[in-house]
């Protein structure tokens, strides 16, 4: 009999973006439910078509009401019940701590989570509102973990953390690549743009760095005005995310140009120079991956996660978080001497095949789950 894997997310598109070739080795002998809060009919069939089943469990990714995590578990726990998994694997905050809770009630023997990274609510504590959520999610990640026969982690910076602050404890625990990337869809490409480009991808939240990046890009077209900015991404009901009216003045001015959210971003990675990710806190930025992946050279932050991704002076550079002039000096190397554009993305590409390969990095997570 094969064995039934529920993979548990918290946002759907994700599951494709990060997880498609996971769930593809996993249908080799085993039975997979995906189970996300429904997104379109379209993804669906597209999840369904690789073989998995879905399963839609409505999940308000923002809210901090009690009521509606209560609500969640309690879908999770249902679908469990009926179920009936040999493996629980969840990822992102929410469906890791109310998956593991959900999956114990539901007397799943094998249970994991992954850390995708520690979110927003450890990135910054100046507010009142902010410690309390750093509070409660520090308590329900200890409560929730130990209910786990393996924790992946994607930089040992958040495992130091939760092993320090007591939160994991008696627990297997996995320092994994990140998601890795699929090496052959992120091509070796070796075309460059004629004019010097810049390129940011992400969702478009103030933790991502995206004040800092359009605040050295209005330092630099003040120098160069031919330097390219580009920016693709999202904005969402995140309370981090940036205000629209900043982003609109900043297209405005001929600053940078907002290319929206890319079902495909291969086109804009390849028109890109140098990829910029000015985050504040990562797990393993998929983004970063991808740019590595196509030969790309990178400048992203000295934080945990982003600093994995970079050999400082050989691949790109690392700039310490919120530092608007190391940005600038940063970007203004690859400016004054263009050659670093094309060795540094040579050995990007050649990081991202010996260390990132998505085959390489699934199968440490099939043989940590016993499949």
């Amino acid at each position: 009999m094969k064995k039934k894997i529920c993979i548990v997310g918290g946002y759907a598109p994700s599951i494709l973006n990060f997880r498609k070739e996971l769930i593809i080795e996993l249908l080799k002998t085993s039975d997979v439910y995906v189970c996300v809060p429904f997104f379109s009919a379209a993804l669906n069939v597209e999840i369904e078509s690789l073989g998995a089943h879905v399963v839609n469990v409505q999940l308000k990714t923002n809210s901090i009401n009690p009521l509606a995590n209560v609500s969640y578990m309690l879908g999770l726990f249902n679908v469990f019940r009926k179920i009936q998994p040999s493996h629980v694997l969840s990822y992102t905050i929410k469906p890791v701590i109310w998956g593991s809770l959900a999956a114990k009630l539901a007397g799943v023997k094998n249970i994991n989570s992954m850390i995708t990274g520690l979110g927003y609510s450890f990135t910054d504590l100046s507010t009142i509102k902010r410690k309390m959520i750093y509070k409660v999610a520090c308590m329900l990640y200890k409560m929730t973990l130990c209910f786990n026969k393996t924790v992946f982690f994607q930089n040992k910076d958040d495992k130091n953390l939760l092993v320090a602050k007591g939160i994991i404890r008696h627990v297997h625990s996995v320092v994994i690549p990140g998601s890795g990337v699929n090496l052959d869809h992120f091509y070796d490409s070796q075309s460059y743009p004629a004019r010097i480009s810049f390129l940011m991808i992400g969702r478009l939240l103030k933790d991502k760095g995206i004040y800092e990046y359009m605040a050295a890009a209005k330092q630099i077209k003040a120098i160069y005005p031919d330097v390219d900015f580009n920016l693709v991404g999202w904005i969402d009901s995140n309370p981090s995310s940036v205000k629209s009216h900043d982003l609109s003045e900043c297209c405005e001015l001929g600053i940078m140009n907002f290319l929206g959210q890319k079902q495909d971003v291969r086109p804009s990675l390849e028109a890109a120079s140098v990829f910029v990710l000015p985050s504040y806190r990562e797990g393993m930025p998929r983004s970063v991956l991808e740019a590595m992946s196509m030969g790309r050279a990178i400048i992203t932050t000295d934080a945990p996660g982003c600093r994995d991704t970079v050999s400082n002076g050989v691949n790109g550079f690392l700039v310490p978080i919120k530092d608007v002039d190391s940005l600038f000096l940063s970007m203004q190397k690859f400016i004054e001497n263009p050659s670093l554009i094309k060795k540094f993305g040579r050995k990007s590409r050649e990081i991202a095949v010996h260390k990132y390969d998505v085959r390489l990095v699934n199968n440490i997570i099939i043989s940590n789950l016993g499949i």
